[in-house]
């Protein structure tokens, strides 16, 4: 052997020992900062179905292939990393003797083409990763590069040392073959056998080029082991372990349902809960579980949540990314006063290290981790907070974050928990959130209406809706649950009418709970008010129970049109033992489609309505996977969808999950004016013209409300706003015969007069149709009667009436014409409010804390 192999050998050997006890120590060093947090003991089993996800999202790579162009080549990386473990063990003796080769694999034909693919596969992947990663630097996008806020230096390390193990294999095996000790074909090694062509015959070189591999993995390690925040290094490591423990062992996203108040590892029973003794959310980093402070070690800080994220999109303070990172940093900043005993109180009382030796212990703290540890979790930048409360607040729990990560984060989950600390026990939280509280706890629904008005929208159909006040009747097939928006928004009547007027016709048996229902408390635990949402989820628990009681499981059915109301029945009541089969109206409706239970009828040639897009709400779609129904629903009404850049599992929100809908955005533009002219850019191209016209679909009263005041504001009368089951009616009704004539009546001798008579009174019916609904109408003004009743317009359309009207009857081809016209404003589908209920008698009808005519004044002066 040479010096010079002497010399590298024993360099690489001791970086060697170096690394492997360093990264030991570091790894036992996170592991004691993991365990910091709170017990979770549903985290631990069953073993198979964990092990089998982690598997499938690793090996598969399944969450990053959403991301097809990048997922590709982080593939090739990260299995060039592990694939190449015994490559570089061969490094580290060819540093010593360069003739060296593995026993039995070394020159076996088949082992040297899986060795070259990964090392050809490991530079071109981290290759294209720089490419894209420079493409979006933030140096030039700014907020809008993914990686904005991420540490750069980091990663550019991170890249290089990637780039020269994959490189430092191949030109190994060329140097070895220009030596002529590399006998393996050329197709098994077709690259290195090219290098060995231009490289010179010296076993030098070969010990020079291994000792750089080992050396660039070695320092690598290092390198990590001192900067155990460093994500983007240790997910390699961290993903698998994160991945296991996610929170569902069937393998389903953190979405859905939000995880009950935990406290000591057990679900936080609140009338047995000790303020002294238990946890009401997270108000300190340790209170997170252990599984969050191993998320927040996880994060590889590669922005895709971030770049989904409607609040960072629309200039708002809140990343997911940026969130995260700020948690994991003052996590183990703060750790080492934790790990010496360390704790406070609610009150910031030290109460951990006491004693007569108390001053000694925290002096032999280092100084920035006490310092950590005063900082409050939630607060300003006066108080030096950890997370500032507009970030906190700005999250509409989309779950845009969750569904994106390639790692498991679970970011939903744990701003509910910080949420829940600032509103149960600091009462700290936006003062919008006043009114919501005091109506949901006080009314049972977010505008404080009256529960006797609840059936108020069924008093202008034309059959009767069944309200069942017991148990319910054994021919019943769903309840249908209305919902607050439901009962009590002019816009959102149109289409619980338009969904029961559909289950009529299918001859689906349904009936209402009526002023039985109350609100489900999805807004209250969204916004960490777990206190009212139990109060009101155990009300409806025992209310449903007593509707089902003597139903076995698979009938207890449930319909809704509100898709947070279908997830917080359906996911978050099996909590508190109230299991339901509950489904979206899209999905029923759909179902009775391929029945041909419905037969919806295309509209004539010269009458369609214009393009349309479909807006997926995030409850129904990422949060609850239901994405088909609706457009399947839109094809049948007759339309042809067109998509918008964002839709399906990256649809962006329409700004009103988390209780944002009952709270003003004061920071950056709105995300519904945002998703608005998104729409309306798609209606836009898919017209052929210059400007938007046509109709945006949806499926959620929320998003109704929403898209309805930002199509207003941003694309004007030219676009409509429907839920998607009026489009369906619509098209239902199309296939109803044509009304028969009636007679001419017999000419009168003032001819005249009795015309203009029979034009007052069609004026005065038309007059009294319109009253019925008028915006803003007290549901007593709405439920008068008129000269001329008629049934309610719920799609949009003219309702036959319900009596002779004293006027000619016009030709059947006009009448036919007449049935389709749709009278209702374009651009609102006739909906008169932009989420405010009709006040009650009591006048307490709200929206962020004012009347309906007060929040409208306030949007129109806003924007």
């Amino acid at each position: 052997m040479t010096w010079v192999q002497y010399t590298l050998g024993i360099v690489t050997v001791l970086s060697a020992i170096a690394a492997v006890a360093l990264v030991w120590r570091t790894v036992a060093y996170m592991v004691s900062v993991i365990r910091l947090g709170e017990q979770d003991a549903t985290r631990i089993g069953p073993f198979g179905p964990r092990f089998a996800t982690m598997l499938k999202e690793t090996l598969g790579h399944t969450r990053m292939l959403k991301w097809s162009h990048v997922g590709v080549f982080h593939w090739l990386v990260m299995v060039g990393f592990g694939g190449l473990f015994l490559a570089l063990i061969e490094a580290f003796v060819e540093v010593w003797n360069p003739t060296f080769h593995l026993p039995l694999l070394g020159e076996w034909s088949v082992y040297s083409l899986f060795v070259e693919i990964l090392g050809v596969g490991t530079v071109v992947g981290i290759g294209v990763l720089i490419v894209i990663r420079q493409l979006n630097n933030p140096r030039t996008k700014g907020r809008m590069s993914r990686f904005y806020g991420s540490n750069q230096g980091r990663a550019y390390f991170v890249e290089a040392i990637v780039f020269l193990e994959g490189l430092g294999i191949l030109v190994v095996r060329g140097a070895k073959d220009a030596l002529g000790v590399f006998d393996v074909p050329t197709w098994s090694a077709p690259v290195s056998k090219a290098l060995g062509t231009i490289l010179p015959a010296s076993p030098t070189l070969v010990t020079v080029f291994a000792a750089v591999k080992v050396l660039s993995a070695t320092i690598w390690l290092i390198v990590i082991a001192a900067k155990p925040t460093m994500g983007v290094a240790w997910h390699r490591f961290t993903a698998f372990p994160n991945i296991y423990f996610k929170r569902d062992d069937d393998g389903r996203k953190a979405l859905g349902a939000t995880r009950p108040m935990m406290s000591k590892g057990q679900v936080l029973e609140l009338e047995k809960a000790d303020p002294d003794e238990d946890t009401f959310g997270v108000g300190r980093v340790e209170d997170f579980t252990w599984k969050g402070l191993l998320d927040f070690t996880t994060c590889t800080e590669c922005g895709r949540c971030q770049s989904q994220c409607p609040a960072w999109n629309t200039e708002k303070p809140l990343s997911p990314k940026l969130l995260v990172n700020a948690l994991r940093d003052h996590a183990y900043d703060k750790a080492p006063y934790l790990l010496a005993g360390g704790s406070t109180d609610m009150a910031g009382d030290e109460v951990g290290i006491t004693g007569d030796d108390a001053e000694a212990r925290l002096a032999a703290i280092p100084e920035a981790a006490r310092k950590e540890a005063e900082r409050p979790l939630i607060g300003g930048e006066d108080v030096l907070g950890v997370i500032d409360p507009d970030i906190l607040w700005s999250c509409t729990m989309c779950g845009a974050c969750v569904e994106q990560c390639p790692v498991d984060i679970e970011h939903v989950d744990h701003i509910v928990d910080m949420r829940r600390y600032q509103v149960l026990i600091e009462s700290e939280f936006p003062t919008e959130l006043n009114s919501l509280f005091k109506n949901l706890e006080n009314k049972g629904n977010p505008w404080g209406q009256n529960a006797k008005d609840r059936l108020e929208w069924t008093k202008s159909l034309d059959f009767e809706v069944p309200v069942v006040e017991s148990e319910l009747p054994a021919e019943t097939e769903y309840l249908f649950w209305v919902g607050c928006a439901g009962a009590f928004d002019d816009g959102q009547k149109k289409t619980v009418q338009a969904t029961a007027e559909l289950l009529h016709r299918a001859g689906v048996d349904f009936a209402v709970l009526g002023s039985g229902e109350t609100c489900t408390g999805d807004p209250a635990r969204r916004s960490g008010n777990e206190f009212v949402f139990q109060m009101l989820a155990q009300q409806n628990v025992e209310t449903l129970n007593g509707v089902f009681e003597k139903r076995e499981a698979g009938t207890r059915k449930i319909v809704t049109t509100c898709p947070h109301c279908l997830n917080t029945l359906g996911r978050e009541y099996p909590q508190l033992d109230g299991h339901y089969e509950v489904v979206h109206h899209t999905q029923l409706l759909n179902k009775l489609v391929r029945e041909k239970k419905l037969v919806p009828v295309n509209a004539p040639a010269g009458e369609e309505t214009g393009p349309v897009t479909y807006h997926d709400p995030c409850y129904l779609g990422r949060h609850n996977e239901v994405y088909e129904d609706p457009r399947d629903l839109v094809g049948a009404a007759g339309a042809t969808l067109s998509e918008m850049p964002r839709h399906a599992d990256r649809s962006m929100c329409c700004g009103a999950g988390g209780a944002r809908m009952w709270m003003e955005e004061r920071i950056g533009k709105r995300i519904n004016f945002t998703r608005a002219e998104e729409a309306a850019e798609t209606l836009t191209k898919a017209g052929g013209g210059d400007e938007p016209s046509g109709t945006l679909a949806v499926g959620c009263p929320f998003c109704r409300t929403m898209m309805t005041d930002g199509v207003n504001q941003t694309a004007g009368d030219s676009v409509q706003v429907k839920d998607v089951s009026q489009m369906l009616l619509a098209a239902v009704r199309r296939g109803d015969p044509a009304p028969e004539p009636t007679p001419e009546p017999e000419p009168t001798p003032e001819p005249v007069v009795a015309a203009e008579a029979g034009d007052t009174a069609d004026t005065d019916a038309q007059a009294g149709s319109e009253s019925a609904t008028e915006p803003g109408a007290t549901p007593e003004q709405e439920s008068e009667p008129t000269a001329e009743p008629v049934a309610a317009d719920t799609t949009g359309e003219a309702a036959p009436t319900t009596e002779t009207p004293a006027v000619a009857t016009p030709e059947p081809e006009v009448a036919e014409e007449a049935a389709r016209q749709d009278p209702a404003p374009a651009g609102s589908d006739g909906a008169s409010s932009t989420g405010t209920a009709a006040p009650s008698s009591s006048g307490n009808g709200s929206s962020n804390g004012s009347t309906p005519e007060q929040a409208t004044q306030e949007r129109s002066s806003e924007n």
